[in-house]
């Protein structure tokens, strides 16, 4: 940020305009004064009636008084003003501090305003709103950046270890070490694309177009209906035609993972998968369903979080998740303006309602 040149500080400013007020009002009473009372009064030696003194002394003693008056409104404008204008600052001071904290990395200070509701105490009580957020955002990040560091070290460190058991033991099974350094770079590469769609996901850089949710769900689930039936589970999609607008491309990797997240975690056998969609006033409404474990009512707020994988979610076949399928929903549902709900079913499983602006009411 550039330099700013030194000026007068806004205490200095108000004080000066409570003297200057103060000043002219004085003048004001003093020219009243002499358009409607002494200009009217006689200018000769008799007098007004011949009782009264003339102008000319009435003028002689008056001004005098006048100007020591004046002077006395001077001073107290000044001392007055300043005094007043450190109350009326005080609060942006303690605003400013606040400020200077968080500039320097701490976010936990909070102002606490105390007294009536007041424009300094709303604008206290947004800094504070404001400071929770950012600091909920930037130890969310820190977390992030650990988890995708550590899950991005995993694959490499594997990685490592299997060329230097291939470079230490010339008789080990090439094919092998193939297929499983082969496993472990598609893995990376999943990684890899997840954290970049999330990453596109929350800055939101996609161009709108209308889109229709039940075509979306529907070729989601044609793509998913394979793993379904290897997995015995009944997939289902029932609805109708229900727009809204954004990104057909994020929109459909928002119900793959859910279809997918839906198929993966479930009952071993027998278990099913109910997309629904439905158009309502100024919504348009996604919801899947699917049968599973019992989810603890604390642990589904979590699920959105990037690597959370919730309690015996890690999977050890083909479709282990990279802890990111919940976490890029939640931001390509945010990114699109929508709302994200999850609620455990009685029976097991979980439902997941997706609630996203009617076409022309998102953001351009």
């Amino acid at each position: 940020m550039p330099a700013r040149r030194p000026g007068p500080s806004a205490r200095l400013k108000l004080t000066l305009s409570y003297a200057g007020l103060l000043l002219l009002t004085g003048a004001v009473l003093l020219v009243v004064v002499w358009v409607f009372l002494l200009r009217y009064v006689p200018d000769n030696d008799r007098g007004l009636l011949g009782i009264a003194p003339n102008r000319y002394l009435l003028v002689r003693v008056f001004f005098p008084a006048a100007a020591t008056a004046m002077g006395v409104l001077v001073v107290v404008g000044l001392v007055g003003g300043w005094v007043l204008a450190g109350r009326m600052l005080a609060p942006l001071s303690r605003i400013a501090d606040a400020a200077r904290l968080a500039s320097r990395g701490s976010l936990s200070h909070r102002i606490r305003l105390e007294g009536p509701k007041d424009e300094f105490r709303d604008l206290a009580d947004v800094v504070d709103v404001m400071l929770g957020q950012l600091e909920s955002h930037v130890a969310e990040q820190r977390r992030f950046a650990a988890n995708a560091s550590h899950e991005l070290r995993t694959p490499l460190a594997i990685s490592k270890t299997l060329l230097d058991v291939a470079r230490t033991d010339p008789t080990r099974d090439r094919s092998e070490l193939v297929e499983r350094l082969h496993a472990v770079n598609a893995r990376a590469i999943d990684l890899t694309e997840a954290l970049l769609l999330l990453s596109r996901g929350e800055r939101g850089s996609f161009t709108r177009e209308a889109v229709d949710l039940s075509l979306i769900a529907e070729e989601a689930a044609e793509t998913l209906l394979p793993l379904a039936e290897q997995r015995g589970i009944t997939l289902d999609v029932t609805g109708e035609p229900t727009r809204s607008a954004g990104s057909a491309e994020l929109l459909l990797r928002m119900l793959t993972n859910l279809v997918q997240n839906a198929i993966v975690h479930n009952l071993p056998d027998g278990g099913t998968v109910t997309v629904r969609t439905e158009a309502k006033r100024y919504a348009s409404v996604l919801r899947v369903e699917n049968t599973g474990r019992v989810l603890p009512a604390d642990l589904v707020p979590t699920l959105t979080e990037p690597f959370q994988r919730g309690t015996q979610r890690t999977r050890t076949d083909e479709h282990a998740g990279v802890g990111l399928g919940l976490a890029i929903v939640h931001s390509i549902v945010r990114a699109h303006d929508g709302h994200l709900e999850l609620t455990p079913r009685a029976g097991g499983g979980l439902l997941v309602t997706v609630r996203l602006p009617e076409t022309g009411r998102g953001r351009g």
